[in-house]
């Protein structure tokens, strides 16, 4: 099983709240949505599922990351795909920090520190996903849903 890919049972619209809701528990925000099924259907005119593509970023990981290397903004922000897969049935994908910023600590200890670092939150990001998938109330706040996840 990897540990980045998580699937919910949930509207997609929802499911998007509920991973927004899950990062921002882990001190990332959303920095960039890239939707990816208008986007099919305005330069290419192609029905497409329900994708999005979120830019999470955590502020303080990010800010070291640069200013030990700004090369490594090109790897900047973490992505979250978010992909209808069915009627609620969704699936996410969080990148990796450690394959994003292709480091072993070996490399370059400083980095592989950091994306380790990011690498455990998210990885708490996936769990607090998975924990909630089968319990989450459709007419809850995305606040309320995540409550249980964050003890």
């Amino acid at each position: 099983m990897d540990p980045f890919e998580i699937t919910l049972s949930m509207p997609f619209k929802q499911a998007l709240e509920v991973v927004e809701a899950a990062l921002n528990a882990e001190g990332f925000g959303v920095v960039t949505r890239i939707d990816v099924q208008k986007t099919m259907r305005q330069k290419l005119n192609i029905d497409f599922r329900p994708y999005v593509i979120l830019g999470a970023c955590n502020p303080p990981i990010a800010h070291r990351v640069l200013e030990h290397d700004p090369r490594m903004g090109l790897m900047l922000p973490c992505n979250v795909s978010v992909e209808a897969m069915g009627e609620d049935h969704i699936l996410v994908r969080i990148a990796d920090p450690d394959q994003m910023l292709g480091c072993g600590s070996s490399e370059d200890p400083v980095l592989g520190e950091l994306a380790s670092e990011a690498r455990n939150r998210l990885t708490r990001v996936a769990d607090r996903l998975r924990r909630g998938a089968s319990q989450n109330d459709p007419e809850a706040k995305p606040w309320q849903r995540l409550n249980h996840l964050t003890d």
